[in-house]
Order: structure tokens, then sequence, then C-alpha cells
């Protein structure tokens, strides 16, 4: 797939103020600075289009970028920050579970986590979350480059082994450097496909 259009649409502070367009929509959500805006940069291919910041918790909107006319990628806030106002972290939640439960546009979720860490009981949490409320996920694995080349494999078999402790059959996942756009090319041809089962 190659993106043609790409244009932010708009921020919403809850799914009834999202844009009422059909299109399927891809969510991105993951732990305190975990990529999510790098990443959508990446993908998109424009260091401006998602605001990036060293700041956890930038995001507590939900985000709407509508791509080639024909989905959404869907910026939401992360979870797990430590730093946050519990008042702000309730917002969140609150945010997570009305888009999650009746969003009926979201097709897929990319659920994104830092490759260079263990996986936390929060990331655990949030998968099971989306599993019990029938949202397929992908997951994501970012910041590859901050790994020499040879510890990237052994890691992610140590993450697959964490996460076989939850899951008999594995989640689909991806493995991508927002720096070196590695991985792009896998996650475009998994919305392809998806979207052509989508429309079948």
């Amino acid at each position: 797939m190659k993106v043609i259009n790409s244009v932010f649409e708009k921020s919403s502070k809850s799914i009834d103020q999202c844009p009422e367009s059909k299109l399927p929509e891809y969510a991105l959500v993951g732990r305190s600075n975990v990529g999510k805006s790098s990443l959508i940069n990446s993908l998109l291919n424009n260091k401006k289009i998602a605001k990036t910041s060293s700041t956890p918790g930038k995001t507590i909107l939900i985000n709407h970028f509508k791509i080639n006319e024909s989905f959404y990628l869907v910026d939401l806030p992360g979870y797990g920050y430590a730093t946050l106002s519990k008042r702000i972290k309730e917002e969140i939640k609150k945010t997570h579970r009305s888009y999650f439960k009746l969003r009926k546009q979201l097709l897929y979720t990319f659920l994104l986590i830092d490759i260079r860490h263990d996986l936390q009981k929060v990331d655990i949490e949030f998968m099971e979350f989306l599993n019990d409320n029938l949202c397929p996920f992908v997951i994501v694995f970012t910041k590859s480059d901050k790994l020499k080349p040879g510890k990237i494999e052994s890691q992610i078999n140590n993450l697959r082994k964490q996460l076989s402790a939850y899951w008999d059959e594995l989640p689909k996942s991806y493995v991508t450097s927002s720096k070196d756009k590695s991985g792009m090319d896998n996650i475009f041809n998994f919305i392809e496909d998806s979207m052509r089962e989508y429309q079948i």
C-alpha cells in the first residue's frame, strides 16, 4: 500500500464527537512513551502530522487521521501513566471503555510494546480487556533500532515466551522502528489484507 493522501481530521473528547464516517478504523494504543506518535509519523512519512512529546500522557484525546480516503488510523490515549492525576487516569479509562466497547468502525487495534522491555502487568491487562470486548489486536514491537541486530531476535523470542503464558495462540506481531522505517510495509500489508476481507 502506498500512502497517497493523509490528513489529520480531528481530535475528540468522546466517541460521540468522532467522525461519523463508516470507514474502517485501526486504533493505536500502548504504554507511556512507547512511540505511538512517532510510529504514525513514520507510517505516513510526515514528521509533523502527529505531535510527539517526551512528556508521558500527551495524548488524552481520540485523534483521527484519514488515509487515502479509505480508512482511519486512530491515536488513542495511552495506559499505565504513573505521573498523571487520578482524574485524568479515570478520563482515559472512560475513553478506552467507550471506544473499544461501542465504536463499530474499529476493525483492528495495534497494541504497541517497546521491544527493549519485558511485558508489564498493564500490557497483559489491556490485552485481556481487548479480548473481553471482542476487539482483535496485533502487537507492534517498537524501537527495534535501539537494540543491536543480534539482540532483536532473542528479545522477540523472550517476549513471545512471556505472551505464551497467557495465550494459547499468540497474537500476530510485527517488529518496527520509526527511525529506520523497518516494519512499516508489514503493517500496511496487514491493513490492506484486512480491509480486503472487511469489504467482502
